[in-house]
């Protein structure tokens, strides 16, 4: 086994890959060495010879040239300049050169084209940006097969009352349906990551639900800052209601409602969290149908959460 010496100025791991190449680890470079995890990947997949395919972080290309075998287009989104030249070189005077395209750049600063499929060993530290720009591009792609840090993965398919349950739960499995493929041990990276990693499939519902996703990202905002808390005690944070006041008090303006001198926005929360029944339940043991209904009740009497 190679030794790996740490620069602290640069932060890169010196452990080379076959081609020469030094792996970054401010791009989280542990590059998928198994071909066996490869092939998993793409059965998983389901790959057409009309899919267009995305892959996000292809390093030295492993899946990028077999997943070429299959489809009619990969665009290939890579960060490092470095893996762009060795991907271009990898296809350079093959029948793929013309299948493959490049995108260098960030993935999420850049604007994603169409695709159908998206495949990925996905670079831990952007793995929740990641998720929630695929889910809300448009148009609706068929499914993603990504490779995540486990305990992430587990939080994606996390139930109500699961310990690992939490707002990224909630958020992910109300615009698509999540589901654990399987597990893959540290060792069949290069170099080795400090945690186990797992697949998971997303399949974005299409139609999406008929909410507005910023409301009820703020909702689910508020009630996971203390999951184990009631909701009524989430809802008596100072920040919360001088959030809410200000909302409702802009969405009044924009009606040109005025609002009463006695108006009190606890009171008024209190209410609607009674009426509900919502007062005592806690976010950890919420699903998708109890948060619909909580944020209809607030909409209906006027408060926002964007």
């Amino acid at each position: 086994m190679p030794k790996i010496r740490v620069d602290k100025r640069s932060r890169i791991h010196q452990e080379v890959s076959k081609q020469g190449i030094v792996f970054n680890k401010d791009f989280g470079q542990h590059i998928l060495k198994n071909p066996l995890i490869i092939q998993g990947m793409l059965e998983k997949s389901a790959l057409r010879p009309t899919d267009v395919v995305l892959e996000i972080g292809p390093g030295t290309g492993n899946m990028t040239v077999k997943m070429l075998e299959k489809v009619k287009k990969v665009i290939a989104c890579e960060v490092d300049p470095r893996m762009v030249a060795e991907l271009q070189k990898r296809v350079q005077g093959t029948p793929f050169q013309a299948k493959l395209k490049i995108m260098v750049g960030d993935a999420l600063k850049t604007d994603l084209p169409f695709f159908d499929i998206c495949v990925a060993n996905v670079p831990y530290q952007i793995s929740s940006p990641l998720v929630f720009k695929l889910l809300l591009h448009r148009p609706f792609f068929r499914c993603a097969v990504l490779m995540f840090q486990r305990e992430f993965a587990q939080r994606l398919v996390a139930k109500p009352g699961d310990k690992l349950y939490c707002r990224l739960s909630i958020n992910t499995q109300l615009l698509a349906r999540v589901d654990m493929l399987m597990k893959v041990g540290k060792n069949n990276f290069r170099p080795p990551p400090k945690v186990e990693s797992s697949v998971v499939r997303i399949e974005p519902r299409n139609p999406p639900p008929p909410i507005n996703y910023k409301e009820w990202d703020g909702l689910t905002r508020i009630a996971f800052v203390r999951k184990n808390k009631t909701l009524a005690a989430a809802f008596k944070q100072t920040a919360v209601t001088t959030l809410l006041e200000k909302n409702y008090r802009l969405h009044c303006s924009l009606k040109n409602t005025s609002v009463p001198d006695d108006f009190d926005l606890k009171t008024k929360i209190n209410d609607i969290l009674t009426e509900a029944g919502a007062t005592e339940k806690r976010a950890r043991s919420m699903d998708i149908d109890d948060f619909m209904s909580l944020l209809h009740a607030f909409n209906t009497e006027g408060i926002h959460f964007s």
